[in-house]
């Protein structure tokens, strides 16, 4: 009778009031939308973003969870619902503020598809934000990406300090910072990694409707690789519950990023459709979702030669300044019953309608007028020849007629690309352009890569050139790759900027905006905050002829074989003396001839 009345207290503790009393609200939400963008290139972009809010304190409630456990009271304080019970531990464990994962195939190509909404660079990208508690960060940071590897399925686990850096005013916090003490952030790319279906499916198991309803069910594997571009991240973050903010959220973001080939996909035309991007359609929306919402970007581009034409019509319009510019989406609510048809089908279509003597543009073949050149835009490549010497080359336009704006440029460079810092160079139109702030932390040798921050002003209608040279290590030769005639990957740079807006935007609210709006909130409304990257470099090393072994071992054996056979023979063979037999009928006769012609017999 003792023992039972404790289960019992137990049992009403974890199933709430019975009876009279109100069930408590859930905490947490789910909105889920899709952005699909016509690009000036003729491509069309699709950006799917889930979002999912937990009104809690993970830390707290994990505390509280230990306290009750050494009362002998083994209660479940945290209750997972829609966010993940895997993430939810990690932010618990590691005491984590932000953490930010990417994984991307391709390279988003600003300067003819525009400013992205978050763009990430080729391969894998990690960067943490931990909790100012944590003791040791480096194991803290080891540990993490291990966990994130078997979660995700990918080689994270090869994140270590050859690879790691701590910027120092490149990454900033997206969500709610307490302080800005940078010894508690790590940042890592791997660009050789190779995004493939493994890392999608765990990323898909994360949602909370996984990939059986809403938006979800878009994602097709063989679909979504088979794109110019792929990009799956997941960016958690803690936000305010308030506009007072004197309580805690937590927000974890998963966003994908495909780029179709629009004359691929379409077989020669630049229309397209849900059904022939995703070979889906959307039949339901997730019944957990408490807003799933699809934006077209009606936008035309070339709006004197071409006009877009989306179907079915749309029920609403949104308009507002995105990327610092002012555009115009068609918006197809999910939960709005009268937008699914009674076949519980929408296959939302667009189309370019021309005029009829455009020549050229009615087989689809090219455009009327250049597309829009964003105003900050970069390209990264390697000069020099022969594997002793090489520079690394860094080219940032600034597009704007008029305005000048500042760029904040991170480079991680390996060990073993030797850098020569004084004979960094930064020139735009002729002139040397000294940067306003350099934190340059050098390497050590299978220790830590070169970290090099600069702010560098960018002169109007220019391109400003960053160069440095370095020299090419030459490793052991158990530290090759195994295919080390491929090169080496180094990391591309990162720019962080403020760009001017071409429109003033109006302050909104960040909570009823759409999602693609609220992941860098900025208070001024005349620029917007992007973060570009540019191409990962392919780097040729001092390489030795690893043929050289095979060879040496095949003539090796052949020599020892022969010699050793020979030798072996040699030693064991025996030898015996044959004794004169006495002959027979045969060797009769033959001393019988050799009588006859008068020879000697045998």
């Amino acid at each position: 009778m003792a023992a039972a009345l404790p289960l019992a207290v137990l049992l009403l503790l974890l199933l709430g009031p019975v009876g009279g009393g109100h069930a408590e609200p859930p905490r947490d939400t789910l909105r889920e939308e899709l952005v699909i963008t016509p690009l000036p290139s003729g491509d069309v972009a699709a950006t799917f973003q889930f979002r999912t809010r937990w009104d809690s304190d993970l830390q707290r409630e994990e505390g509280e969870r230990i306290t009750l456990e050494k009362d002998n009271c083994h209660l479940l304080v945290s209750h997972y619902r829609l966010f993940p019970k895997a993430l939810g531990q990690l932010i618990s464990k590691y005491s984590l503020r932000e953490l930010h994962l990417s994984f991307t195939q391709g390279f988003w190509r600003t300067r003819y598809w525009g400013p992205p909404f978050l763009q990430a660079p080729s391969g894998a990208e990690l960067w943490v934000w931990f909790q100012d508690t944590v003791t040791d960060v480096d194991k803290s940071w080891k540990e993490l990406s291990n966990v994130l590897s078997g979660i995700f399925c990918a080689s994270l686990n090869f994140i270590d300090s050859t690879n790691t850096v701590t910027p120092t005013a490149s990454f900033k916090p997206l969500g709610l910072a307490n302080g800005t003490d940078h010894s508690f952030l790590r940042y890592a790319v791997l660009p050789r990694e190779v995004v493939c279906t493994e890392n999608l499916t765990p990323w898909k198991k994360l949602l909370p409707c996984s990939s059986k309803a809403g938006l979800s069910v878009l994602l097709k594997a063989d679909r979504l690789f088979h794109t110019s571009y792929h990009s799956q991240a997941v960016h958690i973050r803690p936000v305010c519950r308030n506009t007072r903010c004197t309580s805690i959220s937590w927000e974890l973001r998963q966003t994908l990023s495909v780029v179709y080939d629009a004359f691929v996909t379409g077989q020669g035309k630049k229309d397209w459709s849900l059904f022939r991007m995703f070979s889906r359609t959307l039949t339901e929306p997730c019944p957990l979702a408490s807003e799933s919402r699809v934006y077209v970007d009606i936008t035309s581009y070339h709006q004197d030669n071409e006009t877009l034409e989306v179907s079915p019509p749309p029920t609403t319009t949104y308009q507002d300044v995105t990327l610092g510019t002012l555009k115009t989406y068609a918006v197809y609510d999910l939960l709005d019953t009268a937008v699914i048809n009674n076949s519980r089908n929408l296959n939302l279509q667009l189309k370019w309608k021309s005029p009829p003597a455009t020549g050229a543009l009615n087989r689809g073949l090219v455009f009327a007028e250049a597309p829009p050149v964003p105003f900050l835009y970069a390209q990264r490549y390697v000069s020099g020849y022969g594997l002793h010497n090489g520079e690394l080359n860094t080219l940032l336009y600034n597009t704007h007629p008029y305005r000048a704006f500042p760029v904040l440029v991170l480079d991680t460079v390996p060990w073993y690309l030797r850098l020569y810092v004084h004979t960094l160079t930064i020139t735009a139109k002729g002139k040397e352009n000294k940067p306003s702030y350099v934190h340059y932390q050098p390497a050590q040798d299978r220790l830590q890569p070169h970290l090099l921050e600069m702010l560098i002003q960018l002169p109007p209608n220019s391109a400003t050139k960053v160069s440095i040279q370095f020299e090419r290590a030459l490793l052991k030769w158990t530290e090759y790759t195994p295919d080390p005639n491929h090169g080496f990957y180094v990391s591309p740079s990162v720019l962080s900027a403020l760009v001017p807006s071409v429109v003033a935007a109006k302050p909104v609210d960040w909570e009823e905006s759409p999602l693609f709006k609220s992941l860098y909130p900025v208070s001024d409304s005349s620029s917007y905050f992007v973060r570009l990257y540019t191409e990962p470099l392919l780097v040729n090393l001092p390489t030795p002829d690893f043929s050289m072994p095979y060879n040496v071992i095949c003539l090796t054996c052949t020599v020892v074989a022969v010699c050793y056979g020979s030798f072996y023979n040699l030693l064991t063979r025996t030898f015996h003396i044959e004794e004169p037999s006495t002959g027979g009928l045969a060797k009769w006769l033959a001393n019988l001839i050799r009588r006859a012609r008068g020879v000697p017999p045998l």
